[in-house]
């Protein structure tokens, strides 16, 4: 299954390469060797993420200067290629409607080749220019302190001990690649401030090995909070060892939930805490396939059911279900524009809070981010939910 789906992604990355040369590079007016060197430069960018992924398969991680290399040269790209495609869609458009015209009114107009030579390396520039400055500002985006997303979550059949409990949510922290333990800790804290009662973790901790990740990790075991600490699988992990990770959650303290539950008790009030494995696990391992229903199994209906699943698309599996509130991530909230186009393939949501048949759902733009480090209109974020009566 992962093979033809590498080819696909390969095919389509160097289609857009070669769309970048072909009207950035060929069209330049640069002296051969320079165009030589700016072709060499452009290959190796659409070169290194496969050598990034050869690299973690075989040393379980990659190199953090090959991945900041790659995963920024991988983001620049992104923007200049989707700037060149939004030029020459309104270049098309606007030449189509000359001849339109030309045609309406029986004449002939012969465009003028010093100026649109002169418009398209303007342009050019203006692109590389605009590119570098939205990676830029994306980077700092993507690098600075997750912000604080703060929410009451009315449920109606609330306990009233229960009135007032808060849930951190945390996801897609994505730990190696760009992302080390520096960035581990400073979520650690964030967390650690809100003083919430339970904390849940939604998938995708990391993107690599237990051997090569360990001590990356290693500040999550810090974490705490009364009600304890909850893990469910994200398909990151099915990438990087799931099998390893899920052991290695339970060491770092985590109880990590597979298609199962927990009653979370107070005051001599009981709600429903379940999880789920992520959406795509059975594609990895028939026996983690992922099952809400299983997930509640021996739960009451009228119990208040709380679930954590990593992506929106296990809501497809509810059927009739009664789940008063799910927190999901996966998405990122679409991470930069216009990755965040992409994103929203087969989710029923890409961020923020929903109703669900009679519950509500909760998806996060992620506390750390993916592949390239940049993140623009999407910020990352700690949440923090309160539950309410009502």
């Amino acid at each position: 299954m992962a093979i033809p789906w590498i080819l696909i992604v390969i095919s389509f990355v160097s289609l857009g390469v070669t769309y970048i040369g072909r009207r950035l590079i060929r069209t330049s007016g640069l002296p051969r060797p320079w165009r030589v060197v700016a072709w060499t430069v452009l290959i190796l960018l659409f070169v290194l993420p496969i050598v990034s992924v050869a690299f973690i398969r075989r040393n379980g991680a990659s190199s953090l200067v090959l991945s900041w290399v790659t995963y920024v040269g991988l983001g620049f790209l992104s923007s200049v290629f989707f700037l060149l495609l939004a030029r020459d869609t309104v270049w098309f458009l606007a030449r189509f409607g000359r001849k339109v015209l030309a045609l309406v009114a029986r004449r002939q107009t012969e465009p003028d080749p010093a100026r649109r030579q002169f418009l398209l390396q303007s342009t050019n520039l203006g692109i590389l220019g605009a590119a570098a400055l939205a990676t830029s500002y994306g980077i700092y985006e993507a690098r600075k302190t997750p912000g604080l997303v703060s929410l009451d979550i009315p449920i109606p059949r609330l306990p009233e001990a229960f009135d007032g409990f808060r849930i951190v949510q945390i996801c897609d922290i994505h730990a190696g690649l760009t992302v080390d333990r520096d960035w581990v800790e400073k979520v650690v804290e964030e967390v650690q401030k809100q003083s919430g009662d339970l904390i849940a973790f939604v998938g995708d901790m990391v993107d690599g090995s237990v051997p090569a990740l360990e001590s990356t990790v290693a500040p999550l075991a810090d974490l705490r909070a009364p009600y304890g600490k909850f893990f469910t699988t994200g398909n990151h992990e099915y990438y990087s060892g799931a099998e390893q990770w899920i052991k290695h959650a339970a060491v770092l303290g985590f109880d990590v939930l597979m298609n199962e539950h927990r009653k979370i008790e107070k005051n001599g009030s009981t709600i429903i805490l379940a999880g789920v494995t992520d959406y795509t696990a059975g594609q990895f391992f028939k026996d983690q396939a992922s099952d809400p229903h299983k997930a509640v199994e021996q739960t009451a209906n009228d119990d208040v059911r709380i679930l954590m699943a990593h992506q929106p698309r296990s809501l497809y599996q509810f059927g009739d279900l009664k789940i008063d509130f799910t927190m999901n991530g996966h998405t990122h909230g679409g991470q930069f524009i216009p990755w965040n186009l992409f994103a929203t393939i087969g989710q029923p949501f890409i961020k923020g809070l929903h109703r669900w048949n009679e519950g509500l759902v909760y998806v996060s733009k992620g506390t750390g981010y993916w592949g390239p480090p940049v993140r623009l209109g999407a910020r990352s974020e700690v949440t923090v939910f309160t539950l309410k009566k009502g």
